[in-house]
Formats: structure tokens, C-alpha cells, sequence
């Protein structure tokens, strides 16, 4: 909106009001937004000129500004400073705040007391009225401040003094002053007062009535806003010192450190501290002299006769160390550099007027390039440089160059200067340390401000340079008439696009934007294209052209190759630019788009041009032309191939189908693949996976002109592998291949008790790779039920042989008179042990199984089970029981623990392993006599 309809909108507005309606619009901090800007300063002064004219004084504009506005004005030029003399005659009535406005502010918004606080603070007054002019008046030639006038007064100040709101504005003035405080241009007047006496007000609100709020206590409320380095003594006290009353005065001495007229002597600075009007006066000066004492030895304060003042070295002389500091040119140059591309050009890309492009550049400064290299350049010769009076020499170099050569003005003072910054700021940066005094570093702090000034004026000074160098391009010298140095460069930076980039009138002055793509794309060929469609603007040419010479070299463009050529020279557009022309030409069926073999449509397309991360991978080829025949082969071919009809007739739309039944097949088969483990014959799919991903990966045209070319290749692989596993592992083959898998799994173990014949063969039928073919899974369904016959018949016979071993030996013992002489219940208990065995080879299938029950029940099972019937029947007859002897009669003895012992775990000491004549039979059977005596010696019985 312009000013002047601004200006008719307010009156608009204010008509609609009643006569004496009036409107006003407040502005706060107006100098620090105008200072340094000529065209806010210009504009200011028309809203007041436009608001005034129109308006008829019905509406005002009411701004706030620091009361010493020259602190402002000095940091600007003559000619700014002369337009914010005018602006300041447009504001000619004038409204000081003074520091009685804001104690009156501070006593109404924070200080207000209800009816019992007036009363109570009355009676204070009254004991208190006739102490106030020897507790607060300041000594020494001491500027006087204003006391409590009367109760009213009393009753709102309370709990400050009133000479607290003076000094405390003198204080923050001082302090603003000497640069102390955060910011350019900080509101350090009345107005930044409220908040901290509200803080004071705050801290202090839980004390007894009749308490002070000390001078010290201020300090809180300014400290997020000074600069550390000021505050730093303070810091470093309240972290070492333990008198906490020291480091609150040394706040206090801080506070009043640059307050002219205030004396900070012993009687003074007790003032400061009064916490309480009926305080030991005589104790609170002990008190602050022990303070002062403690600071003074620990260097934070400095005594002069009785005034004690918060420490600056002031005897310190280090101009001429500065002076001797060495530093090289190229620290000065790099200074020179932020200063130029930072601070007065103040952008890393200049725009071209023409088509609102954005250029970035190359900073050099006497040939030494900073940061990154771009295309174009600007390069700024100083006095510095060995070739700066060398001028027809450079303007030879710049011809062959993309650059913008400026050469400043020799100027010896800017070189004194430039040195005289950069050794004073490595001089601070080298000796300012945390275990540095105070007193240094507040020179130091000094001599940083000073240099801050001297920076500012070389500022001025280079700015006033570049508004009368030489600018050339390509060896040309420019003749710009505007001294303002950023707009001089800027219009010399327009002439090297325009001469470096003369390919970006093709463009004729429209302007693109990639949000533009998915527009283009979508909108009917009529509408984008007019009648014509079939002619292709002079950029769009451009590019089609570009991409039909690599296609022709046999070279693949991709995006990244194409946004690299268009943004160079000659052409020099935006990645916006030549988004829309491979939109266009898409739109136009120029152009083709694939990304990993795949042809992009639609939205995919819009989102592919458009996604800069990945386009090295997006590939672009003028769109190919087939014939009939082409796109019918490639129809037939799907329909065979895949045994399925394809009603599509496009080619685009066939080649679609066929890469996607290609897919489907390839993760099918890949599913398999990850069961070859159980089914190794999947393996002979392997080479196929590989076949069809090459086949997935290949890009639109080539299903059209070479697929043919491996047509046989494909219907031979999928009638002789595809579609034989496909049936295999759909069907009921599957099965038998699963379950003869199982048998030779399972019935592993029996394989040894069998004829070995149908075991090979099933063997070899599994293990071939071509096991899926015809129908030799029927085969081996037969031999597995022959096995499968065999083993059973096998196990059936053991198990009979080894139940009928067990019931034998049951009989035998059930048949001994010591079975008879056991309780019905204790026979039955042995007879079960029998049982039991016998079900658990009834249960078995394994053959080794059932000869090792049996084997385990004969060996160990039935000695046991003998022995407990011996003793079971030792225990029933008293000590006396009836033995089986091998007449077959029975004989009465004693008990006597008997052992049984099984005849096949008794080991026969004999050295042969086999017998081979009738000596070695003889020998054999007397050892095993022995053996067999020395158990039956040791009491044992025999079980054979």
C-alpha cells in the first residue's frame, strides 16, 4: 500500500466518526528504527506531511526517541543526519520524560497502598519524619537529591527513597554512557526504570514493614542487560567473596561508577545500604568500612583519599604495544572482505532486473578468493594490492575474466587505519584472559569501543571509495552515475550477466518457478499450447535440442546434466527455468522420463522433475516412435508368455503390463528362492532371477525393438523351468517330494535293517535338480511305501522278539518260590515293572529303540527286580525264607542280602579276542568259571 492511500483510508476511516474524533498512532523507539536508513527516514516524514495534509489535524502520529538523539545522529552521515533534521521539524512538539514523571509512574503502578498499609506506614512516618534529612543527606560536596516531602509523599514512595529514583537515572545514563549495556542503540532512559523498581518491589515484598529497599538491590534489575565483560568483577565476587554484604556494596559502587556530582565516600555509600530508618548508623559505617577494606585488598575497588571507586586501570599506557603488534596483510584483506561482501553489498546473490534471477558470485579481494567459487565474480583491488596503480594491466587481465573488477581509490589513511584495526583487535584477543585484573581489562574494553569507532568511520570510508571506483567489465570500464556503493555494484554486477549470460533473453523477460511443474503437466494441451502444440518456444528448443545431440552421441542426459548446462553460460537460468521447459516439453510428447527403467506418468513425473536430490538417476530421452509390428509382437509376446489376454492396444500402456507381469514373476520366483535350502532343486531359478532382473531394469523402448530379440530364450526358459516348478510346488508332487524328505528323516535309524536298493534310489531321485520334471515324483511315491512297508514289518518283528524276551523272563521269576512268598500287593508291583516294559517296546518304531529297552530291562531292570523279591521275601519269613535250587526243590536258610547280578555285565578275564580251536574254548570256560565264583564267593546271585 502506498503512503498516500494509507493516508486516504485514515481519513476515510475518521469521517465516519464524529466530529471531534481524533486518531493517533504511537511509534516507540523511532530513532533506532530510522537511523541508518535514508528511505525509512523519508518515509516517516511523508506519513506525517500526508497524514497531516489529509487529515486536517485530525490525525497525529506520537513518537518515542532518546532524549540526546546527537548519540544517534553521530553514527550517520551528513546527508542522513540533514533528512532526520527535517523529520524531526515534522515532530515539533516536544514531551520530555523526566525522572519526578516516572517516580510518579512507579508510585501509581507499583507502589499504591491499601488503607491498613497507609495507616501503618503513617505511623511510621511519624516516629521516622524528623530522622529523614540527617539519614539521607549525602556529604561532601555531594550533589543534593530530593527527600521525602511529607507523609502523602512518604506513604508512596515507600519502600524506596526518593533520591533513589535520581541516582538510579543517573546511574543507567553513566552506564549507557561507557557502552556498558547490550544493543546498538539501548533505552536506557526513564522508561527502562519501572521494570526494575518493580523487580526491587517484588524481592523485597516478604520483609517487615518499616524496611528500605537498598540502593545495591538495582543492580538485579539491569544485569540481564549489561555486557558480561562489564559485570564480570561482580561475577567473579559473588562466586569467591563470602562477606555478601562486600559484594552488594560492590554492586552499589558499580551502580554509581560514572554518576557525575555523587561523592562515593563512607557516609554516602551508608546511605546506599540504609536497610532500616532505627539501623545503628554508627554499625552500618563499620560495616561498609569492613566491606570496603575487603574489596580494596581483593582488587575490586580502587581508594582515592575518602571516595573509593569501582576499579579501571587508568595508569596503564598500551597504545604503543599496539602499535608494534604485527599482523599480516591477509588478516586486513580478510577484514576488508566481510567488511565490503558483508556489510555494503549485504548479499551472497545479486538478482537480474531483467528476469528476477538470483546469481551468486566469488569474493576476491586482491586475487585471493573467499569462501566458494562461482561462476561469476567480483573482485576488489585495494591499495593493498601490488597492482593497484597497474590499472591498464588488470583492465587486460578483466577481459578475459567473468568478473567485476573494482578498483579503489588510493587512500593512505584507509591503510593506516585498516592496520591500526587489526593490530588492536589481535592485541585484545592476545592479552585479555580470565585471570587477567580488572583494571586491564576495563583498558582493554576501552581501547575495544575505541576501535569499535574506528571501524565505523573505515566503514564510511570504504563505502565513500566504492562510491567513486572503477568498475570494468570484460576489460570495459562502466560509467554508472548513482555514488551509493551497493547500487553501483549492483548495476555493474547486471552489466556482467548481461554479458556473461546472453543466452537469457531466450527467456524474453517471463519468469518460471518449479511450483509451476505440476501446473504445466496437468493442464489440456489446447489450454497450455494454444492451436499449435507442435511449436516449441525458442528455450524450449533450447532444451529439446540439447537432449537430442547426447541421444544422438549415444550418451543418456539426466536431469543433473541438463539444470548444470541451462544454469551455466550462455544461459545462466534458474533450476525453476528449466524445470518448466522439460515439463513443457512433456506435455508436448517431446520428451520421455524414466528413473531406475521405469517410465514416470502423472503425479510420479511432477514429483520426479521436482526432486533435486535424486537427479543424477532421472533420465531424459526424446520420445521414440514404433510401428505396428513392434507393438504387436511385443501384445503376442504377453499373451504367451504370461498365458493371459492384454486388451491394451497403446504401446506404453502394453510395455506397462509386460514389465509388471515381469516383476510379479521375479518376486514369485525369489519367494521360492528363499526355500532352496529345503527344496535344493529351486537353485536351477537362480539364473532366471538374474535374467528377469536385467529384463526389469531395461527402459521402455527396449521392450519394444530388442525384447524380441530373447523371445525364444524366455518362452524356452519358462516351458522347461518356470512352469514345471510352478507346478510342482502348486501341486500334489510337492507332497511326495515333502514326505519322502520326512522318511529319510525320520526313519533314519532303521535304515540299517532294511534292504539299502529303494533307499538309493530315493536318494538320487531327491537329489536331482531336475527332479520337479515330468512325473518322477510318482516313482518315488512307490518306493517310499515299499520302505515304508519294509520298516514297518521289520520294527513289528522286533518288537514281538523283544516282548516275548520280556515275558520270559517274567515267567521265570513268577515261577520262583520267593515270588510266592510276597504279598499280592508286592507281586503285583513287580509283575507291573514287567508290563511297563513291554508297552514301551509295543510304542516304539525305531528298531535300535527296541533292542535297547530290552537290552537296558534284561541287563539292569530284572537283577534289581530279583533282588527285591529276594529281599521282600527275606522280610516276610522272619530271617528264614524258601530258595529255588536247581533240582527244581526248595531249601529253608537264613537271610543274607542276597545280590543278583546279570551273567552278561560279569567280565571274563580272558586276553583273546575270538576263539579259534579247542584249547582256546577250554581256556575260555575256565575263566569264566572263576569269574562266575568269585561272585557267587561274594554272596551274589547269577541270573543267566
Amino acid at each position: 500500500m502506498s503512503i498516500e492511500g494509507f493516508a486516504k483510508e485514515v481519513k476515510a476511516f475518521i469521517n465516519k466518526q464524529s466530529p471531534n474524533f481524533r486518531l493517533n498512532f504511537f511509534v516507540d523507539e523511532v530513532g533506532q528504527y530510522i537511523a541508518e536508513n535514508v528511505k525509512l527516514m523519508t518515509n516517516l516524514q511523508t506519513i506525517a506531511e500526508s497524514l497531516a495534509t489529509k487529515c486536517q489535524g485530525r490525525a497525529w502520529v506520537i513518537v518515542t526517541a532518546q532524549e540526546d538523539m546527537e548519540k544517534v545522529l553521530g553514527e550517520m552521515g551528513n546527508h542522513q543526519t540533514k533528512d532526520f533534521s527535517k523529520i524531526q521539524d515534522r515532530f515539533a512538539n516536544r514531551m520530555k520524560l523526566t525522572s519526578r514523571d516516572v517516580a510518579e509512574v512507579i508510585q501509581k503502578r507499583l507502589l499504591m497502598k491499601n488503607e491498613e498499609g497507609i495507616k501503618l506506614l503513617a505511623e511510621i512516618y511519624e516516629r521516622q519524619k524528623h530522622n529523614f534529612s540527617t539519614l539521607f543527606k549525602f556529604t561532601d560536596g555531594s550533589h543534593q537529591y530530593r527527600n521525602f516531602q511529607d507523609k502523602d509523599h512518604f506513604v508512596h514512595c515507600y519502600p524506596f527513597i526518593p533520591y533513589q529514583f535520581t541516582l538510579f537515572q543517573s546511574a543507567i545514563r553513566g552506564l549507557s554512557q561507557h557502552n556498558a549495556f547490550e544493543g546498538k542503540h539501548s533505552s536506557v532512559g526513564e522508561r527502562s526504570m519501572l521494570g526494575v523498581f518493580q523487580e526491587v518491589a517484588i524481592s523485597i515484598e516478604e520483609q517487615q514493614i518499616g524496611r528500605l529497599a537498598t540502593f545495591d538491590l538495582m543492580f538485579q534489575g539491569i544485569r540481564s542487560t549489561l555486557k558480561s565483560n562489564i559485570q564480570s568483577a561482580i561475577i567473579l565476587a559473588e562466586d569467591n567473596l563470602t562477606n555478601q554484604f562486600a559484594v552488594r556494596l560492590l554492586k552499589a559502587l558499580f551502580l554509581v561508577k560514572y554518576v557525575e556530582g555523587f561523592k562515593a565516600n563512607l557516609p554516602n555509600l551508608s546511605i546506599l545500604m540504609l536497610e532500616e530508618f532505627e539501623q545503628d548508623i554508627s554499625e552500618l559505617r563499620n560495616q561498609v568500612q569492613e566491606a570496603l577494606s575487603l574489596l580494596e585488598q581483593q582488587t575490586y575497588i580502587q581508594r582515592t583519599g575518602e571516595l573509593y571507586e569501582y576499579l579501571t586501570d587508568k595508569e596503564k599506557d598500551i597504545e604503543q604495544e599496539i602499535k608494534n603488534t604485527e599482523v599480516e596483510v591477509s588478516k586486513v584483506l580478510e577484514g576488508l572482505n566481510t567488511l565490503i561482501f558483508d556489510e555494503i553489498i549485504k548479499t551472497s546473490k545479486i538478482r537480474n532486473r531483467e528476469g528476477r534471477q538470483d546469481y551468486p558470485y566469488s569474493r576476491k579481494i586482491d586475487g585471493t578468493l573467499y569462501r566458494r567459487e562461482h561462476e561469476l565474480s567480483i573482485q576488489v583491488i585495494t591499495p593493498f594490492s601490488g597492482q593497484h596503480d597497474q590499472e591498464k594491466a588488470l583492465q587486460m587481465e578483466n577481459m578475459g575474466r567473468d568478473e567485476l573488477l573494482i578498483i579503489l581509490p588510493s587512500d593512505d589513511r584507509l591503510v593506516s587505519d585498516l592496520m591500526m584495526y587489526k593490530q588492536t583487535e589481535k592485541y585484545i584477543q592476545q592479552n585479555i584472559s580470565g585471570t587477567q585484573q580488572e583494571v586491564l581489562k576495563s583498558i582493554l574494553n576501552q581501547k575495544s569501543q575505541g576501535n569499535q569507532q574506528r571501524y565505523a568511520e573505515i566503514k564510511d570510508k570504504v563505502k565513500s571509495l566504492l562510491g567513486t571506483a572503477k568498475l570494468f567489465v570484460a576489460g570495459t570500464e562502466l560509467e554508472i552515475s548513482s555514488h551509493d556503493p551497493q547500487n553501483r555494484i549492483i548495476s555493474g554486477f547486471q552489466e556482467l550477466i548481461t554479458r556473461v549470460y546472453h543466452n537469457f533473453k531466450m527467456l524474453a523477460g517471463l519468469t518460471y518457478k518449479s511450483e509451476q511443474v505440476k501446473d504445466i503437466l496437468q493442464q489440456s494441451e489446447d489450454s497450455l499450447f494454444g492451436n499449435d502444440i507442435t511449436v516449441l518456444s525458442e528455450p524450449e528448443k533450447e532444451v529439446f535440442s540439447f537432449i537430442q545431440m547426447k541421444d544422438r552421441q549415444g550418451l543418456r542426459t539426466s536431469m543433473k546434466l541438463l539444470t548444470d548446462n541451462f544454469e551455466r553460460k550462455p544461459y545462466g537460468w534458474s533450476e525453476g527455468t528449466i524445470l518448466c521447459m522439460v515439463a513443457k516439453l512433456c506435455a508436448r510428447g517431446k520428451l520421455e522420463i524414466q528413473t531406475e527403467g521405469n517410465l514416470l506418468e502423472a503425479e510420479a513425473l511432477a514429483e520426479a522433475i521436482c526432486n533435486t536430490r535424486n537427479y543424477s538417476n532421472i533420465l531424459l530421452q526424446p520420445k521414440q516412435e514404433f510401428t505396428q509390428s513392434q507393438v504387436r509382437k511385443l501384445k503376442d509376446f504377453y499373451e504367451e508368455f504370461f498365458a493371459q489376454p492384454c486388451n491394451e492396444n497403446e504401446p506404453k500402456a502394453i510395455y506397462q503390463k509386460t514389465k509388471q507381469g515381469f516383476k510379479e514373476l521375479n518376486q514369485w520366483i525369489k519367494q521360492r528362492l528363499l526355500e532352496v535350502e529345503k527344496y535344493p532343486f529351486l537353485s536351477t531359478l537362480e539364473p532366471v532371477v538374474t535374467n528377469l532382473n536385467d529384463i526389469c531394469s531395461k527402459p521402455y523402448e527396449w521392450y519394444l525393438t530388442d525384447l524380441s530379440r530373447q523371445e525364444d530364450d524366455l518362452l524356452d526358459i519358462k516351458e522347461d523351468v518356470i512352469d514345471p516348478i510352478l507346478s510342482f510346488m502348486q501341486g500334489g508332487q510337492k507332497q511326495i517330494y515333502d514326505d519322502a524328505k520326512q522318511l529319510l528323516y525320520s526313519q533314519k535309524s532303521n535304515f540299517n535293517y532294511i534292504t539299502q536298493d529303494n533307499l538309493s534310489q530315493i536318494r538320487t531321485a531327491l537329489e536331482d535338480t531336475q527332479c520337479f520334471q515330468g512325473n518322477r515324483m510318482n516313482t518315488v511315491k512307490v518306493l517310499v511305501n515299499l520302505v515304508t512297508a519294509e520298516i514297518s514289518t521289520q520294527v513289528k518283528a522286533e518288537v514281538e522278539q523283544a516282548q516275548e524276551n520280556i515275558r520270559f523272563l517274567q515267567e521265570r521269576m513268577t515261577n520262583m518260590v520267593e515270588f510266592s512268598q510276597l504279598s499280592r500287593e508286592q507281586q503285583q508291583e513287580l509283575i507291573q515293572s514287567f508290563e511297563d516294559c513291554i508297552g514301551s517296546i509295543g510304542q516304539a518304531d525305531l528298531i535300535p529303540v527296541i533292542r535297547s529297552i530290552s537290552q537296558e530291562f534284561e541287563t539292569n531292570i530284572s537283577p534289581q527286580l530279583l533282588s527285591k523279591m529276594t529281599n521282600w521275601a527275606e522280610e516276610n519269613s522272619n530271617g528264614e525264607y524258601d530258595v529255588s535250587l536247581s533240582s527244581g526243590k526248595t531249601s529253608r536258610v537264613k537271610e543274607s542280602n542276597t545280590q543278583y547280578v546279570s551273567s552278561q555285565t560279569i567280565k571274563v578275564n580272558f586276553d583273546k579276542v575270538w576263539l579259534a580251536d579247542e584249547t582256546d574254548v577250554e581256556d575260555y570256560l575256565v575263566a569264566m568259571r572263576e569269574a562266575l565264583m568269585t561272585e557267587i564267593k561274594q554272596g551274589k546271585r547269577i541270573q543267566i
